[in-house]
């Protein structure tokens, strides 16, 4: 059956604790670029990144597990559950800026920012596109080094590693690039999948669910 608008209220019961964004909000407004961040300097907002990267650490192994038996084959299966889903109603013109303050409400519940992936199915996240200017070898470091939220265009998800949650902004894009993306997005969330878009467009994408 078809996604329903939920309240907006991040419910993550496999990892995290538990994140209520405000029940409103504001008319959309420019967000700042945001940087990178370290466990030692305190989250002052999205300063504007610099090209300087630390080193890069690899990500860590997927658990699987071998199915039982002698004659078991050698394919191996994840073994984790479907990550929940969760809705937030957005316009358009406002998927991101509801992103963030998913993204913001995540962080200040504890989650580590290299546990958060941004996708977007219409323009760049302005993050993204300033990290892209140093080029793809750069951009793409920076996501292997999972020391910070990366934001990638929903065109690229899948050359993006897993992680624990998945925010989708669903800020523009024809319906067959969110009908690709939003699985794509499914795949990558271990935990936790967040659309922020129109509840009506999504759920006439999705037909029966994600």
């Amino acid at each position: 059956m078809p996604l329903s608008p939920e309240e907006p209220q991040i419910h993550e019961s496999a990892q995290g604790p538990r994140v209520t964004p405000a029940t409103g909000r504001p008319a959309s407004t420019p967000r700042p670029v945001p940087g990178p961040r370290t466990a030692a300097t305190p989250r002052p907002g999205r300063p504007v990144p610099g090209p300087a990267r630390g080193p890069a650490r690899p990500a860590p192994p997927v658990q699987r597990t071998q199915p039982s038996g002698g004659n078991a084959p050698a394919a191996r299966q994840e073994n984790r559950s479907a990550p929940q889903v969760q809705l937030i109603p957005a316009s358009t013109d406002g998927a991101l800026d509801a992103a963030g303050e998913a993204v913001d409400l995540l962080l200040d519940s504890g989650r580590a920012p290299g546990d958060v992936l941004v996708l977007t199915t219409g323009e760049q996240h302005p993050w993204a596109a300033h990290e892209l200017s140093f080029g793809e070898a750069a951009y793409w470091a920076h996501h292997e080094a999972r020391d910070d939220v990366f934001y990638a265009d929903a065109a690229v998800a899948e050359r993006a590693a897993a992680r624990p949650v998945v925010v989708v902004a669903v800020n523009g894009g024809a319906d067959d690039v969110l009908s690709r993306a939003l699985p794509v997005a499914r795949e990558r969330a271990g935990a936790l999948l967040i659309v922020c878009g129109d509840p009506n467009r999504v759920n006439a994408v999705l037909g029966a669910g994600v």
